[in-house]
């Protein structure tokens, strides 16, 4: 929708052809290492390509997210061995060295019900047994990683009510905060 909107090229997380996706959640443990080397090679590949391109870009997720919270999450869940994570983190750290940070990152704050409800909506049928503590893991991740990890620039939304999908309002609101943001339009409203 932001895409469209702004009139962006669109970059989404290659979900549909990642090959480790069904086997990962049936066995996490086992496929994790090959599920996150897998995304991870998917979104360098996309940072390559962004800085090559003369256009604006928007990204589904960076590759900053996809090692500090996903890759994280798994390593600390158990899912994943340390020495593939170590594996992991350098062939990150080598990827980034050569990468641009994002000029803004949009962190769609959800709750627990929240996510579940999207998960539930997307209908996926491997993703319907996700754990709820996998998802509070991550969701704390998130936070983590926006206060205190991520060094760009930050605008998070919180999504709990909102229905940016069927209520332009809601849509608007999502991208008056982008503007003000990036543009410096739309000031915020004071309570003088």
């Amino acid at each position: 929708m932001l895409a469209k909107h702004y009139g962006w090229e669109p970059k989404l997380e290659a979900v549909a052809r990642n090959p480790y996706m069904e086997d990962y959640y049936r066995d996490i443990h086992r496929w994790s290492f090959c599920f996150e080397v897998f995304f991870l090679k998917e979104r360098f590949r996309d940072l390559l390509s962004i800085s090559t391109t003369d256009r604006d870009v928007i990204q589904d997720r960076s590759i900053f997210e996809g090692v500090h919270i996903f890759a994280a999450n798994n390593q600390a869940m158990g899912n994943m061995e340390q020495r593939d994570y170590d594996t992991f983190i350098e062939l990150f750290r080598q990827m980034t060295s050569v990468a641009r940070m994002p000029n803004l990152m949009i962190y769609l704050r959800a709750s627990i019900p929240h996510l579940v409800a999207n998960i539930q909506r997307r209908g996926r049928d491997y993703e319907q047994a996700i754990p709820i503590e996998y998802l509070q893991n991550l969701n704390d991740r998130y936070e983590d990683f926006v206060r205190n990890k991520y060094k760009g620039r930050v605008l998070t939304i919180d999504v709990d009510h909102l229905d940016f999908l069927h209520r332009s309002e809601d849509f608007r609101l999502i991208t008056d905060k982008i503007d003000r943001t990036l543009y410096g339009l739309f000031p915020e409203e004071t309570n003088e």
